[in-house]
């Protein structure tokens, strides 16, 4: 009798690999009879079967984090390995608001804010109302009849309490918290000897067992079952352990997460108290309107499968340790900014000149552009219990790198509705590709056959397209004060011409000159290097500049480097409250990469698509003899747009003669700045 192959999960390769087995007994004749009992039965065999073997291959693929589906089962396997799988987070806004306490007599010595709810969104935010609270009591003094209550931190959620009594009898005692949605970072832990005891000790969150000993009056969390969490305490080794009758007191949130993101207007809903003789009074007058200070931002959902499958080996490779640039790279996002959006790391030795000792970090958050300077002090102090001692984190500003196109399109008008239509076609799969994952992280290159891909793939229409790119940094420059500005590209610049006027900016003011006046180069012989240079235009298509002023700074084409000498700049183009010289250039290759901590991205809303009838595709010139060619090395003008624009001396207020050197990311510093 032949061996059976029984590997196969569907229902009918099932069946049929009974019925070969039972043409091997001649006992059995009507088998292969689909009216008969024994097919019947055969059917039932082979649905069992089917059922068995889709369970068995189940359970093989829940074993492992790579295969398994389920968030428990992949909770749980993350957990063999050490990760602990990040909570829903709250939302957090800042507020400010005062109490008027002139119609309390006497007047109170101090105020408190009790906690819990403090706000509620000020009308519909989409289709829900979002709750804000604090998590212990504020009290404030009171001053000429106010007490005020300034930039207080609010988190969206309801603030919820679960109690527990420890019992000896009970070794398999579990304390879990019957919500999902808990923001673990903002659970608070309290241990009393028993529930008529006043006196409570509270108790921190650990995630290791280093520094922990035998009186660490520490607890420990790990998810449960839907998305619930279970707290449990030390065992008299690794923290103390509980003792019987011990009354466990645990306040925690539940919130919404990135639900309640953007919420800016709030209306009072909290419970403000006082102390009289001993007795406490509530405050129901005299409360003013609520200022918001920072909109509520922060909130994230739990953290997903993909996430969990993608961080936990990570994690778990660093040993809690940060040695190599991978290993920040991994703990940041998943350990200690989990609004990581992409993140860059690099050793201060790439750098040139070089800054042993110091790693260098670039992050662009989820929400905006820039991390604040609060943000960067904890991220940096969080992670001095994973750095080697000796090795100082620098969290640098985001630095952007935009690509412009300017894309010629050409199209057979016999099978297109119009040019808008074919040019609204290219320019929206344009921004889909702007948004795409291949440009919006650190690292990323631009793909300039894809690119033209995207292009030629829009429409039907299309026939080709000449597209070319430039690159361009904002630098943002210090007004009436002498500084030395450098910014970094990051990419080769290609040389159009050697007589020069290969970068192009937008129009600034400086000390001295009347006229606003554009930054150009001239390139040296050898090719690689280049000198700066001012100069004014009649307007901005003229094609006669006149330089103002020379050697005011150097350029290497080959490393992408400009750097300004100190100059004075007394206005520029505003951009988000900023003053900022744009500066295009043109990149050697057109597959353009994001270097260090450089953020690529291609700005759509600065690029041009025009369209082009293409006659030959068309057949209205199938000789070509009248065919439109666009050229592939245009220069267009010498100058951006934007800028002051207009004329005369501006003569500044305050003028600081301090030289310093600006870099890239806006700050101000002495020596040298990276780029």
């Amino acid at each position: 009798m032949p061996l059976a192959n029984f590997t196969n999960l569907d229902f009918d390769q099932v069946k049929s690999t009974l019925r070969e087995y039972l043409k091997e007994n001649s006992n059995f004749t009507d088998y292969d009879f689909e009216g008969s009992n024994l097919s019947s039965i055969l059917d039932v065999l082979a649905y069992n079967t089917y059922i068995t073997s889709y369970n068995a291959n189940m359970v093989a693929n829940e074993v492992f984090i790579d295969s398994a589906t389920l968030r428990e089962n992949v909770v749980s396997l993350a957990k063999n390995i050490g990760y602990m799988p990040r909570s829903r987070k709250a939302a957090r806004a800042t507020i400010s608001f005062f109490i008027d306490t002139t119609s309390i007599v006497p007047t109170p010595a101090n105020i408190t804010l009790k906690k819990g709810i403090v706000a509620t969104s000020q009308g519909s935010f989409g289709s829900q109302a979002f709750t804000y609270c604090i998590l212990e009591d504020i009290t404030v003094p009171v001053y000429d009849n106010i007490a005020t209550f300034d930039e207080i931190t609010v988190y969206e959620g309801s603030l919820l309490s679960a109690n527990f009594t420890y019992t000896a009898r009970n070794p398999n005692q579990k304390f879990v918290l019957n919500n999902s949605g808990i923001d673990s970072e903002l659970m608070t832990v309290k241990v009393r000897p028993n529930q008529n005891s006043t006196r409570s000790v509270k108790y921190s969150l650990q995630n290791s067992l280093f520094d922990v000993n035998s009186q660490s009056k520490v607890y420990y969390l790990q998810e449960v079952e839907d998305e619930r969490y279970q707290v449990f305490f030390g065992d008299g080794t690794f923290g103390e352990a509980l003792t019987d009758n011990n009354f466990i007191e645990i306040d925690y949130m539940i919130t919404n997460g990135d639900a309640a993101n953007g919420v800016s207007a709030f209306s009072f809903s909290g419970r403000i108290v006082y102390n009289r003789n001993g007795q406490e009074f509530v405050a129901t007058s005299g409360i003013s309107l609520l200022t918001t200070e920072l909109p509520s931002s922060g909130g994230e959902a739990i953290e997903g499968v993909e996430s969990i499958k993608k961080y936990a080996p990570r994690v778990y490779a660093t040993q809690n340790r940060a040695l190599t640039a991978t290993d920040y790279e991994t703990l940041i996002p998943a350990t200690i900014y989990p609004e990581t959006e992409s993140i860059s790391v690099f050793g201060g030795e790439e750098l040139v000149p070089p800054q042993y000792g110091k790693v260098f970090i670039s992050i662009k958050p989820r929400f905006g552009e820039f991390l604040p300077n609060l943000i960067k002090e904890n991220i940096k102090s969080k992670l001095k219990k994973y750095a080697v001692a000796g090795i100082v984190p620098e969290i640098l500003d985001l630095k952007y790198l935009y690509l412009e196109v300017n894309t010629k399109i050409y199209y057979n008008t016999n099978l297109a509705p119009s040019a808008s239509y074919i040019s609204s076609v290219v320019q929206n799969n344009a921004v889909k590709y702007s948004e795409s994952t291949e440009l919006n992280k650190y690292g990323a290159r631009f793909k300039y056959s894809k690119f033209l891909n995207v292009i030629d793939q829009s429409h039907e229409a299309v026939t080709s397209n000449i597209t070319t790119v430039a690159m361009r940094r904002d630098l943002r420059v210090v007004t009436n004060t002498f500084v030395e500005y450098q910014i970094g590209f990051g990419n080769e610049f290609h040389i159009k011409r050697a007589s020069g006027y290969n970068i192009k900016t937008s129009s600034f003011r400086v000390a001295g000159i009347n006229q606003v006046v554009y930054l150009s180069d001239i390139p040296d012989s050898n090719g690689i290097t280049g000198t700066l240079f001012f100069f004014t235009l009649p307007n901005i298509q003229s094609q006669s500049p006149t330089i103002v002023r020379r050697n005011v700074g150097t350029i290497n084409y080959a490393s992408g480097i400009i750097t300004l000498n100190p100059v004075n700049i007394l206005e520029a183009k505003v951009k988000d409250g900023q003053n900022i010289i744009e500066i295009e250039a043109t990149p050697k290759s057109n597959d353009v990469v994001g270097l260090q901590d450089l953020y690529l991205q291609l700005d759509t809303s600065s690029s041009f698509f025009e369209t082009v009838d293409d006659q030959i595709s068309s057949g209205l010139d199938p000789s070509a003899s009248t065919y439109t060619v666009t050229s592939s090395y245009p220069n267009g003008n010498l100058v951006r747009s934007g800028g002051p624009v207009t004329t005369g001396v501006v003569t500044p207020t305050t003028t600081t003669t301090t030289t310093s050197t600006l870099s890239t990311s806006g700050t101000t510093a002495s020596g040298s700045s990276s780029y």
